[in-house]
């Protein structure tokens, strides 16, 4: 089963496609960013995000995408920005007939590094240890490697999520 992750935004929407074989074994696809430019329209940059996602279904065809729900922010006008990418994200979804499944930030914290409260560098350091030392920053270039290692941890949650249902089904 191939997992898209996502970690919606509008200037970084952080992509992550993990696999699964049903088994403890969790391989990593394909990761990285959708970024928009600060000075484009809203409706360009939504659509953008739309286009750029689109293409990453097409391409890899996964069997459902996660996605982080918006957290409310204290920053209204953010908020609805991200908001409205998550709109695109989901209009991509529809579009391609893939099932969307939506996880809170809490969450899918406790269930990729066992705390609802993980910071940034937990969640990173947890994303590697599921999945390998491969999934690391490119050296000497600025990027948003939180967003990436972020969806990452959402395609996993939805594993552990599934997993869970699989194993109190068996019982």
């Amino acid at each position: 089963m191939l997992i898209l992750g996502i970690d919606p935004g509008t200037a970084t929407t952080g992509y992550g496609l993990v696999e699964t074989n049903g088994g403890s074994a969790l391989a990593v696809v394909k990761y990285g960013l959708i970024e928009t430019g600060k000075d484009g329209t809203p409706e360009k940059r939504l659509a953008i995000i739309h286009r750029q996602l689109t293409s990453i279904i097409d391409k890899y065809k996964p069997d459902v995408m996660a996605i982080e729900m918006l957290f409310f922010a204290t920053n209204a006008k953010t908020a609805m920005r991200v908001g409205q990418a998550c709109g695109a994200i989901m209009l991509s979804a529809a579009h391609s007939h893939l099932p969307l499944v939506e996880y809170a930030p809490g969450k899918i914290k406790k269930t990729v590094t066992g705390s609802g409260r993980a910071d940034k560098d937990a969640i990173q350091k947890s994303v590697r240890e599921h999945l390998g030392a491969a999934v690391r920053k490119v050296k000497g270039k600025k990027t948003h490697f939180d967003n990436t290692a972020d969806a990452l941890a959402v395609a996993i949650c939805h594993i552990k999520e599934l997993e869970g249902v699989i194993t109190s089904g068996q019982n």
